[in-house]
């Protein structure tokens, strides 16, 4: 696994050894980032279930400021730190936090995010509730953006509150849904 472009482009990070993380593959993050857009003018990212922390690292290398990498594997955490070394990304532009991602959205007391990562196992149905507690709490800045990956054959609602989908892109037997942050009229 590599980053694809940025500061870091080129560059080999671990992946999570064993069989319970599913890593976004490389051609996966190319049309994410496409998508997004190719780099980022700094900005905040959460990276929910971060795993090896791949697309949180994609993301700094693309511009981002700061990531907070959250996952509650020991073997996750550990690879997120091993990754974060290899490339030199220190506590100035990330946090490694161990935590289940609802009990860590329950608890945030910082500023909202420009970008939210959500990427749980597929056969889990985390997503609706989490689109949920960001809404509510009012976690992604109003120019940000929330990142689904989820399993091809779900199907996500338009709208959550203040959350409006804007796209989904499907690649093999995953399903990208991106939504936008809209004030109420």
């Amino acid at each position: 696994m590599r980053v694809i472009t940025g500061t870091y482009r080129g560059r080999i990070i671990k992946e999570v050894p064993g069989e319970l993380t599913r890593p976004t593959t490389d051609k996966n993050k190319e049309k994410i980032f496409n998508i997004l857009g190719q780099y980022f003018d700094g900005g905040k990212v959460l990276d929910l279930f971060a795993g090896s922390g791949a697309l949180g690292i994609e993301a700094l290398s693309r511009g981002m400021d700061y990531c907070v990498f959250v996952d509650y594997q020991g073997k996750a955490i550990q690879t997120i730190h091993e990754n974060l070394k290899t490339l030199k990304i220190d506590k100035n532009h990330s946090k490694v936090v161990t935590s289940e991602a609802m009990q860590f959205m329950r608890s945030y007391q910082g500023e909202p995010f420009d970008l939210i990562i959500l990427d749980p196992p597929y056969a889990k149905n985390y997503i609706p509730d989490l689109l949920d507690m960001i809404a509510s709490r009012k976690l992604l800045s109003a120019t940000g953006v929330v990142l689904c990956e989820n399993d091809k054959a779900t199907t996500l609602p338009d709208s959550y509150a203040n959350l409006k989908k804007q796209r989904e892109s499907i690649e093999g037997i995953t399903k990208f849904t991106f939504y936008l942050w809209e004030e109420s009229q």
